[in-house]
């Protein structure tokens, strides 16, 4: 398997899938047939001069740093973060919106999905079986730690605007319940580090790359049309 780097979507190797509607967490053992794939690297938005398409790219702007907007004292209205998970590899991404939180980890070999809450100036959630995310909130970040399979890892989570943040995807293909998670976030010198994983009926299987411009494009997955959803267009699902 190859290291994350710069713009790299890693295929699920030993997979813990997220349940549609419930936060997840399982081990499933590497699939033979899956092979990393490689995303091309994405040039900075403001380089790019080529013809819009019909659909504007969103624009994620490195400055200022994205404050969290907030309904009432202890909620924030939206909020989103993104980074690495310290030794291990892995990337973590945490989405507040309006007191709702929801998490994803993966690393190309595990993955794991998270729902909670947000309470002032601090988020708590949790998978099944033993999976947890904490983090303190402030200063443009998430720091905490993630709790998964026995162990237990720290992050710091920058706050990221699209498109680096958290998609998802789910459909039926060929009969069987095929689900997504993908991670994108930033690099500080253009393009993006990617991770993600899918499994079909909770056996893993490629991950699709998504579209560098427009990470919601439609996906074509075995002739089935998959349709990522940044949080916003899955948060609800997941209460």
């Amino acid at each position: 398997m190859s290291r994350l780097g710069p713009v790299i979507t890693l295929v699920a190797g030993a997979v813990l899938a997220a349940g549609l509607g419930v936060a997840s967490v399982n081990a499933t053992p590497a699939a033979n047939t899956a092979a990393p794939t490689v995303e091309n690297t994405v040039p900075d938005e403001e380089q790019t001069t080529e013809e819009q398409t019909t659909e504007e790219p969103a624009q994620e702007s490195a400055q200022p740093v994205p404050t969290p907007e907030r309904t009432e004292e202890k909620k924030i209205a939206k909020a989103d973060y993104g980074g690495r998970v310290t030794g291990n590899g892995g990337l973590i991404a945490i989405s507040i919106r309006n007191g709702k939180a929801v998490g994803y980890f993966c690393d190309g070999r595990a993955e794991a999905w998270f729902k909670g809450t947000q309470s002032g100036d601090s988020v708590s959630l949790t998978g099944v079986r033993t999976g947890k995310v904490t983090a303190d909130l402030g200063s443009g970040r998430a720091t905490g730690q993630l709790s998964l399979g026995g162990r237990k890892w720290s992050f710091v989570a920058q706050a990221v605007r699209k498109p680096s943040g958290l998609y998802r995807a789910t459909a039926l293909v060929r009969g069987a319940q095929y689900r997504a998670g993908w991670i994108r976030i930033k690099n500080p010198d253009g393009g993006y580090t990617s991770v993600g994983a899918a499994t079909s009926n909770d056996s893993p299987v490629p991950v699709p790359t998504l579209n560098p411009d427009q990470p919601t494009a439609p996906l074509t997955v075995d002739g089935t049309t998959v349709h990522p959803k940044d949080v916003d267009g899955f948060i609800e699902e997941m209460s």
